[in-house]
């Protein structure tokens, strides 16, 4: 592999420097500065501090027990030791200031996307908490495909659910708010005066989003009862990425102060469809020199052989992939109790029961659908392994597997997922050992907490993921 194998640290920023950033964020000072990371399971971690310490601190400090904590704030005897210490020492949170944006509703506040950096001592020796880092490990995948000479434009679509829970902690379809008459009963598929129930809502999220610079670009009633999709504009993978999580966090928080719930929880109702995070993606060549840049397609029209390889990677690579598109039990829900949602490593034109579509599209716009991961994935982690492995069938050249029954099957179940994910020498190139090593004992750990519940969906599922996920 190339160099950019190894962790890839943020750039070290002087004092000046943030402080210039600071004061670019508007023509009063900011009185706070929210420094944000996010976890495996995408959940927002970090800290508000004074802006005289944000720059003195070059970002801000925290302790490394955050980096192992499951959903539920679990604390494995399997990581803390032999993985991270267990002494909770701190590390650094460094700053990415191209992500410093004003706070959305919070006049004097701003915030920006920090990944951790530090030596931390454990069992097997020093380790640096940069390898723990979901985003680290995408901008090193990307780095490697610089290194081919090729960049990704990604473009989501991301699905939820607007709920809230009956007498009993169920969810149930939200209302508009607390006084409002109307509740949805039946799946009111594309209905634009369900959409226009929550208008007020989704324009406050998309004030939000502006302030942040989320490309959204629009939303409609989905498939399923009390379920809606946003579409993103394309973009580069880690600015993607980026606005995904930034996104989940909005909605959810907006959600709360009008009085109901955002949840992207993979399958909040069994009898319904779950909640899918597709993400399209097209390659294009960095060194084209005015030549035709475009990797999938010829300028004729023809699918180019590299789309082919780049699938073939993907579906090479998706049993252990999976691990980090279905991350809970609750996600394999979702798949066992199919609605479109692929059981094996297909792939195809159009059919939306392809794991790995290619939509109808010309040949500048020629792409891939992967439409494996659910709501709850993390959408550094999800993008870093679907272009490191389709960056791998770039470069060996293998065929893609066609048909449904030929297909590669996917593993049933997120113990399943993990094992394969242990044993992928390439996904655990791609994201470092490290990484690899933590998220299996995070997940599983999660895995058997949940299983040992009278009631897992009741008392874990319907707990936990409804709202954080």
């Amino acid at each position: 592999m190339s160099p950019d194998a190894s962790v890839l640290a943020l750039p070290a920023m002087s004092a000046e420097d943030l402080r210039a950033a600071l004061a670019s964020c508007g023509p009063v000072a900011p009185r706070w500065v929210e420094c944000a990371f996010g976890d495996f399971s995408a959940v927002a971690r970090g800290k508000r501090v004074h802006p005289a310490d944000f720059v003195g601190m070059k970002g801000c400090r925290a302790p490394s027990v955050v980096l192992g904590l499951t959903l539920t704030s679990g604390e494995p005897d399997t990581v803390f030791g032999p993985l991270l210490p267990a002494t909770y020492d701190d590390m650094h949170l460094v700053p990415d200031l191209s992500t410093l944006a004003p706070r959305p509703g919070r006049a004097g506040e701003v915030t920006v996307i920090c990944e951790p950096s530090g030596s931390l001592p454990t069992e097997h020796g020093p380790i640096d908490a940069a390898q723990f880092s979901p985003r680290a490990a995408l901008r090193r995948a990307v780095a490697q495909l610089a290194a081919q000479g090729l960049q990704a434009t990604v473009a989501p679509e991301l699905e939820l659910f607007l709920l809230e829970r009956d007498a009993t902690g169920r969810p149930q379809a939200a209302r508009p708010h607390a006084q409002a008459p109307v509740r949805e009963r039946c799946c009111d598929v594309l209905s634009l005066e369900r959409l226009s129930h929550f208008e007020p809502y989704f324009d406050e999220l998309y004030a939000a989003c502006d302030t942040l610079g989320i490309p959204v670009n629009g939303h409609a009633h989905e498939s399923a009862l009390a379920q809606y999709e946003v579409n993103f504009r394309p973009g580069p993978p880690v600015a993607q990425a980026d606005a995904v999580w930034r996104f989940k966090r909005l909605a959810r928080e907006i959600a709360a102060r009008h009085g109901f719930l955002a949840s992207f929880a993979p399958k909040p109702f069994l009898d319904e469809p779950g909640t899918g995070m597709h993400w399209h993606l097209s390659l294009q060549r960095t060194d084209a020199a005015g030549e035709w840049p475009h990797v999938f397609a010829q300028p004729s029209g023809e699918d180019s052989p590299a789309l082919g390889h780049f699938v073939a990677g993907i579906q090479r690579h998706a049993a252990a992939a999976m691990a980090f598109f279905a991350p809970s039990d609750m996600a394999w829900e979702r798949i066992a109790l199919s609605n479109a949602s692929p059981t094996h490593a297909t792939w195809g034109q159009e059919g939306r029961d392809l794991a790995l579509r290619i939509p109808a599209s010309g040949p500048t716009s020629r792409r891939v659908e992967n439409r494996l991961p659910g709501g709850d994935a993390n959408p550094y982690l999800l993008l870093a392994a679907t272009l490191g492995a389709g960056a791998w069938g770039l470069r060996t050249a293998p065929a893609p597997i066609a048909g449904r029954a030929e297909a590669l099957a996917l593993p049933r179940s997120l113990p399943e997922a993990l094992a394969a994910l242990a044993d992928d020498v390439l996904l655990r190139d791609v994201l470092g050992a490290p990484l690899v090593d933590l998220f299996c004992a995070v997940k599983h750990h999660e895995h058997a907490q949940r299983a040992a519940l009278a009631d897992p969906r009741t008392d874990w599922d319907l707990t936990h993921l409804l709202e954080l996920a």
